[in-house]
């Protein structure tokens, strides 16, 4: 609230993880006490042609959360080095120059007032297994399954690999990169709850104070 009210700068929560790590699960319990007045959440999928037609980072800039709000990507700018990389979607020297293309835009953020937390949300093979298998035996869940995401699982070691490099990369002191144990919701939730409301206190927004004094006026 003292956030939204202040508006003078802003928060953005950054989730990454391989599918199923539980990056829709975060949004939906970490922040859900936060209301919607303030808050948005942007999920980067696949780029329309639009998004194709401008340089990788246009659509990122363009949901950056404005002055006054916490902004949340389920999934975001490094879906470009991250698939980028392993589908080889770009040439690799394209690609290897995108980590400084990023760190100098989360750099741009951060001194124009926007606080950036980054979570790798990291979970075993073997939990991903039990929960792509829960999806396909849960009537509720089907719509979660993407035949796609066990073409991704048979890429496991070269995502992992090209976390590696992001972490390596683009883990600055402007945006550090945070790895979240996410095996266990309750602890990934909780991990990232702490760090985001440590983060909000040593911001410390203050409500404003107006230019007016409030006992000129009576309400009659």
């Amino acid at each position: 609230d003292r956030l939204y009210a202040e508006g003078k700068r802003s928060l953005l929560v950054v989730l990454q993880g391989i599918d199923t790590a539980g990056k829709d699960g975060t949004i939906k319990h970490v922040f859900k006490e936060a209301g919607p007045l303030g808050v948005t959440a942007t999920a980067f999928k696949r780029p329309s042609e639009e998004e194709l037609a401008h340089d990788f980072l246009w659509r990122s800039h363009a949901a950056a959360p404005r002055r006054g709000f916490i902004g949340i990507f389920n999934r975001s700018h490094y879906e470009d080095v991250l698939v980028g990389l392993v589908r080889k979607l770009a040439p690799k020297d394209e690609i290897k120059a995108r980590y400084d293309q990023i760190n100098a835009f989360e750099k741009i953020l951060t001194e124009n007032g926007t606080r950036i937390l980054k979570f790798m949300l990291h979970i075993s093979k073997k939990e991903q297994r039990e929960r792509l298998q829960a999806r396909l035996d849960e009537p509720q869940s089907r719509w979660k399954f993407n035949p796609s995401d066990l073409d991704d699982r048979e890429l496991w070691s070269k995502f992992m690999a090209a976390y590696e490099l992001v972490l390596d990369k683009c883990s600055t002191a402007w945006a550090p990169w945070h790895v979240i144990p996410a095996d266990h919701k309750w602890a990934r939730n909780a991990a990232i709850a702490a760090i985001v409301r440590e983060t909000l206190e040593g911001m410390n927004p203050q409500y404003p104070t107006p230019a007016w004094d409030p006992k000129s006026f009576v309400v009659k």
